[in-house]
């Protein structure tokens, strides 16, 4: 039988390799006195040298030396010098196989090391049981049993059998959940869910299929299919509390597996296993079918108001002409009169001279009609809606589990209404008293509730956006007190900087206020001010000149040219070779690295160039569709994809090159339109500013040293401001930034917040920097050369008094419970009355006011953020030319396709940046080795975004298999 890989290459050698960097020389490799002293015993150098080899591959990595083994040069020097002998008497400790047992026999009796046999290793077997349970892959399994084996002082076995036991340990954890879960299920539900394989819909797909197959809707149609789906799950009565003690990422493997499944290839598998999966699918599912069921009214409710708002621009445009015609009349009307009062005839005769008194009332009336039309308010014309609501809005508020906070219950009880309950009432309390509905609402007729069901849906979508109403189980739609962190393990939060006593931190922001303004006035006096002024109260500042050296475009001109032309396909594997980004591309059933490397880089590819994976089918000389589709199928997903891209900007921010670039501690977002085959699927929207097309953005975080190292999907209308803190929060590269740039569309006081309270610093470019207002405690001790520019005082009472919940939102936000957009986006939703998102923006203000003194004052701050939001634009360029397939339109009819595309495409541009940032580190070592010079003031201008050199199109060749 075959020994079972679920290792690559690269990951064993990672576990077993013998080190050669310092950092782990010195921490593992280096000798205490006492080891010093038993080495010495030995009476022959050679013994000496390798009895404390020996010592140290037992410390790390835990092993035993091989036969034959060769040792790194950096070990025995390190050894050397601290046992004050040669290296080369190691070369003759090999020779003799006695001595090595002796000193292993010696080392484990003198430190109590031990063999991995016994009831030691029967332990160590059941302990790694357990531990599969919770290990998130088969790499985390592996090192837990290293670093479990070091700590018992327990000699690592060969590689394989740590790959057996892993492999035998990761398949009884999955079977004992998988029974776990089925234990659960009674007879009838067992049978229920094993009839979702052999039930066809429509005599075309099971029934398990048609349940998967949901988006997010953008009509009542759309509801309504999302609605069959709901409602039969919740028939089924499959109690989430089958899923109790399975870790979360069990369930989502379990899930992510049952939407690649087929109906035929579940039936194959085992009972317990097939019905594991199928509970998993229908509780997950249920929850997020809830999800898309919300959004889409959220969408309804917004093509409603949007429809309501251009009938009223049309009506508008449609009466200009009126308007203009009577005015014309009323004018002509005026002239007459005022020229009979000069000459004292009688009014009443001039009027029934110039229009005629039945004109003039007609005028009149005209002239009134023309006024309703030009004060037309949206809300007057919702109501041609109501019959698109009236479609599915009864069975969603009977379908969806709705809990409410006590403000909306008003509003719950109205919508209880709207299933056809009552004919006659229509309660009200649900509005503010100030509300334009009410006026619309009192000219309707007592018995048209049309109107009022309008209103009140339009209110439910509001109070889910904010959190005043959710969902049971929901992700998106959740409690947000149960989702936030308790104040009791705030303190836990490694990441939060913020102080627990928000005296502490007003204070701190009092005196950097005080001593900003103080400094900005200073400035203010003697016109010290860098490219700016402020005279009587307004600001007036000039736009920052680019400042690029002349000889640095020779020079990247030259360095490009060094570079050597260059297929797709042998950059991919170039890279690959060099980083092994690959080995992140697992079996989403086994967990084991795919071992087709040519035809997951032709998936990859596929995806990056906007091919997808029929034509990709066609150009490759190795693969045909159904090879890359159950690739795809079962090892690309959004995890690994991140994986593979963190794997690409951790290597490329270790060249040598990349540090002329910056330090990988500040960074840019920015988002990219990109056009979209079909309106309404997925998140295929029409934004204005991008023309009549419908499409999508990728949202995407690039740091200095050009890696751009997150990127999301966004609809195409949305404010991108929400989204900057969750590319910071995605990976281990975000955290790591100090310094945030983001253009006019990023910047909102809730962000400045956010940002300000997880330790980074914000620094957007707005666009109309002179109309902003500062914010001080004091309006009254402002100097007196900037108090034209005071847009009011901070309410630091309401801060002191929330700052508990605004620690638990950060503290949220820090330990990736929930995105910080999801939050951000229900604070903005919220009612100006609320008290936590009133706070958050006096914090907003502060940071903001503090941010604004200093880019007044700090041109330098000014030249880093327009460097680094050019970096990320100039990804746009790059982007743009990889796109090349499908004309550059995103055709995919999923989200989930969407996703991988735009995340292939980022990966894709990570991966050419990591080749060009080598090379072109390459080509200045030639350039120096020649005696010519490479400025560092000039390699900061060189950017690794070219592609001429790439051959991107025609046949995709890869080396035979």
């Amino acid at each position: 039988m075959p020994r079972r890989q679920i290792l690559s290459d690269r990951q064993r050698a990672a576990l077993f390799d013998l080190p050669a960097d310092e950092a782990t020389l010195l921490r593992h490799y280096t000798l205490a006195d006492d080891d010093i002293e038993h080495i010495r015993s030995r009476r022959r150098s050679l013994n000496r040298f390798g009895f404390a080899l020996q010592l140290c591959v037992f410390r790390y990595p835990g092993r035993l030396l091989q036969p034959g083994e060769v040792i790194p040069s950096e070990i025995t020097e390190f050894l050397a010098a601290q046992l004050g002998i040669a290296p080369e008497d190691l070369i003759d400790y090999a020779h003799r196989a006695e001595t090595r047992r002796e000193h292993l026999a010696d080392l484990r009796e003198i430190y109590g090391y031990k063999m991995f046999s016994g009831q030691g290793a029967r332990d160590l077997k059941t302990w790694l049981v357990r531990e599969a349970e919770t290990a998130r892959s088969n790499l985390d399994l592996a090192r837990r049993l290293v670093e479990q084996c070091r700590q018992t002082q327990t000699i690592l076995p060969g590689v394989s059998v740590v790959e057996r036991l892993c492999a035998d340990a990761l398949v009884a954890a999955e079977r004992k959940i998988d029974s776990r879960i089925a234990e659960r299920l009674n007879e009838p539900m067992q049978a229920q869910l094993d009839s979702l394989l052999t039930e066809l819909v429509d005599e075309r797909v099971s029934r398990f299929v048609w349940l998967r197959q949901f988006e997010v809707g953008k009509n009542s149609s759309g509801a309504s299919r999302l609605l069959d789906r709901l409602e039969f799950l919740q028939a089924l009565g499959i109690p989430r509390e089958v899923l109790d003690d399975v870790p979360p990422h069990r369930i989502t493997r379990l899930r992510r597996q049952g939407e690649r499944y087929f109906a035929d290839g579940l039936r194959d598998i085992s009972s317990d296993r097939r019905l594991a999966i199928l509970a998993v699918c229908t509780v997950e599912w249920q929850a997020a079918i809830a999800d898309a069921v919300v959004e889409t009214h959220d969408r309804i409710v917004g093509k409603t108001w949007r429809d309501a708002k251009s009938l009223c621009d049309t009506r508008v445009d449609d009466a200009k002409a009126a308007v203009q015609q009577t005015l014309r009349s009323f004018t002509e009307l005026g002239t007459a009169l005022l020229a009979a009062h000069s000459d004292g005839v009688s009014l009443e005769t001039a009027v029934s001279d110039t229009p005629g008194w039945t004109a003039l009332e007609e005028l009149v009336a005209t002239s009134a009609q023309l006024t309703k039309t030009m004060a037309a308010d949206p809300l007057a014309h919702v109501i041609q809606g109501h019959r698109r609501f009236r479609r599915y809005a009864p069975r969603m508020l009977k379908s969806l589990d709705i809990k409410t906070a006590p403000v909306a219950i008003p509003l719950m009880n109205a919508a209880e209404l709207i299933g056809g309950k009552s004919d006659r009432v229509k309660p009200t309390d649900f509005l503010r008293k100030n509300s334009k509905w009410h006026r619309h609402l009192k000219a309707q007729p007592e018995d048209d509730l049309r109107l009022w069901e309008v209103a009140a849906l339009f209110h439910l979508r509001d109070a889910f956006r904010s959190g005043d109403i959710w969902l049971r189980h929901s992700k998106r739609y959740a409690d947000l007190k149960q989702a936030l962190v308790p104040i009791s393990a705030v303190p836990a939060i490694p990441r939060l900087t913020m102080p627990l006593d928000p005296v502490t931190w007003l204070s701190d922001r009092k005196a950097r206020i005080t001593d900003g303004l103080n400094r900005l006035a200073r400035a203010t006096r003697h016109g010290a001010i860098p490219g700016g002024s402020i005279e009587h109260g307004t600001l007036k500042i000039e736009r920052l000149t680019t400042v690029v050296p002349d000889e640095a475009e020779a020079l990247v001109l030259d360095l490009y040219r060094q570079l050597p032309d260059i297929r797709i396909t042998d950059l991919l594997l170039e890279v690959d070779e060099a980083t092994g980004f690959t080995d992140a591309f697992t079996h989403l059933r086994t967990g084991a690295p795919c071992k087709d490397r040519i035809g997951l880089l032709n998936v990859l590819l596929a995806e990056g160039l906007n091919l997808g994976l029929s034509k990709m089918a066609e150009a490759t000389n190795t693969h045909d569709y159904l090879q890359l589709s159950r690739l795809s199928r079962w090892h690309i997903e959004s995890e690994a994809i991140n994986r593979a891209l963190a794997t690409v900007i951790d290597a490329q921010s270790t060249l040598p090159m990349a540090k002329f670039w910056g330090a990988g501690v500040t960074a840019s977002s920015d988002g990219q339109f990109f056009p979209a085959a079909r309106q309404g699927e997925a998140m295929n929207l029409i934004n204005a500013k991008y023309g009549n097309e419908p499409g999508l953005k990728a949202y995407t975080h690039v740091s200095d040293q050009f890696g751009p190292f997150a990127t999301q999907n966004i609809p195409a209308t949305v404010s991108e401001a929400p989204y900057i803190l969750d590319g910071l929060l995605m990976n281990e590269t975000g955290k790591r930034i100090k310094e945030q740039y983001a253009d006019t569309g990023g910047f909102t006081d809730h962000v400045f917040a956010v940002s300000a309270l997880l330790g980074y610093r914000f620094i957007p470019r707005i666009r109309d920097l002179p109309s902003k207002r500062l914010y001080v405690f004091d309006p009254s001790t402002a100097p007196k050369e900037l108090r034209g520019l005071i847009g009011g005082k901070v309410r630091e009472n309401l801060i002191a008094q929330n700052w508990p919940d605004i620690l638990r939102a950060v503290a949220t936000m820090a330990a990736g419970i929930m995105p910080p957009s999801q939050l951000l986006k229900k604070f903005a939703s919220y009612p100006r009355q609320h008290e936590l998102a009133v706070a958050l923006r006096e914090i907003g203000r502060i940071e903001r006011t503090l941010f604004i003194i200093e880019w007044l004052l700090d041109t330098d701050m000014q030249r880093r953020a327009q460097v680094g939001l050019n970096k990320g634009e100039a990804h746009h360029a790059l982007k743009n030319a990889l796109r090349i397939g499908r004309q550059g339109e995103i055709r995919d009819r999923t989200a989930e396709g969407q996703h991988y595309r735009m995340a292939g495409l980022n990966l894709l541009a990570a991966i050419i940046i990591y080749w060009n940032t080598d090379h072109l580190g390459r080509a200045v070592t030639a350039r120096l080795h020649d005696g010519r010079d490479c400025p560092p003031e000039l390699l900061s201008h060189i950017s690794p975004l070219g592609w001429a050199h790439i051959l991107l199109t025609g046949e995709y060749r890869w080396p035979k298999r």
